[in-house]
């Protein structure tokens, strides 16, 4: 069976997340006390008991998801002696997820990893002022339709498809009365749900361009080695080995769209039946689902999740 580990990103997040891992096993304990101190701050302490809304800060929310995902890898790898490279053909995840997928394949040190994904929820955070921007899902209409919407939505304004998450669920991004404008015009074209987002800012559109320059100064200086698996890029929806061009795509993923749809297909293609996803939550396999059902998909970020695929990958 060929199969590809995924990673979560944001929208997984949820106070306590971790805490199971830690009371559980030293090496999440490990992991978090090393993004803690990383960090210089207690990022740990702020997922196990909240406040809810500073965990949904997406300069916590994005170091605070590779973290539960990275212990679930440590755990894996240490206590149940799992060669995750050998294990798996690719590696992917959604959005900051590649970070975590990148980190798990070997490319990012796991302090480097949290300080880039910190800086990257600090620059897209204030790229656009609050209120600014929005995001919106909308379920039911194809991709097709759903960008048709945003050309026709913009008015001059930044209305773009952000995430192509699976079939019959995309998400827009762009100033607020665009993305508000899209919402009534999906509703008139028979969308089944056509709603605002809580998120902090309009991420992956053209508004976040000030976040790219800043992580493109960053991932410059970064340390990036040649993944041991591939890893499948959001931008581009194949797999990249190349460190120059995965520096190139990270930067690009900023204002890109997350082709997630495409990614999960294209693993399909490439013969994987299987996929495994690790860390918080349990939207990609819900994703992965939809997108192609004849995939298993199982989501792993409990005790005793992480020990029952310990004894299957044995």
């Amino acid at each position: 069976m060929t199969r590809a580990f995924i990673f979560p990103g944001q929208g997984s997040q949820y106070v306590g997340m971790g805490k199971d891992l830690a009371d559980s096993f030293l090496e999440a304990r490990e992991v978090f006390e090393e993004i803690d101190e990383s960090l210089s701050y207690g990022l740990s302490k702020l997922m196990f008991e909240g406040p809810e809304e500073t965990l949904n800060l997406t300069e916590n929310t994005q170091p605070a998801l590779m973290a539960v995902s990275m212990a679930v890898v440590k755990i894996l790898e240490k206590q149940g002696g799992v060669n995750l490279s050998g294990a798996a053909s690719f590696m992917a995840g959604h959005s900051l997820g590649e970070y975590s997928a990148l980190t798990t394949a070997g490319s990012f040190t796991l302090t480097d990893c949290a300080r880039l994904l910190r800086l990257r929820g600090q620059s897209m955070q204030k790229a656009v002022p609050v209120g600014v921007g929005s995001m919106a899902a909308i379920l039911g209409p194809s991709f097709e339709e759903v960008s048709a919407i945003a050309r026709d939505a913009a008015e001059a304004q930044i209305c773009e498809t952000a995430n192509d998450n699976s079939v019959g669920q995309v998400v827009l991004s762009g100033h607020k009365q665009a993305i508000e404008r899209a919402i009534a015009i999906a509703g008139e074209r028979g969308a089944k749900r056509a709603l605002l987002l809580p998120v902090s800012a309009p991420f992956h559109c053209t508004l976040m361009q000030p976040a790219a320059d800043v992580m493109a100064r960053a991932l410059a200086e970064a340390i990036v080695k040649t993944p041991r698996v591939p890893v499948v890029s959001n931008v581009t929806a194949q797999a990249v080995s190349d460190p120059d061009e995965i520096r190139s795509l990270l930067v690009r993923q900023i204002t890109g769209m997350v082709r997630w749809r495409e990614s999960v297909s294209w693993m399909k293609d490439q013969g994987v039946s299987e996929m495994i996803e690790l860390g918080a939550g349990k939207v990609l396999c819900g994703l992965v689902k939809r997108i192609e059902k004849e995939v298993v998909c199982e989501s792993v970020g409990t005790p005793a999740g992480i020990e029952a695929l310990i004894e299957k990958l044995k």
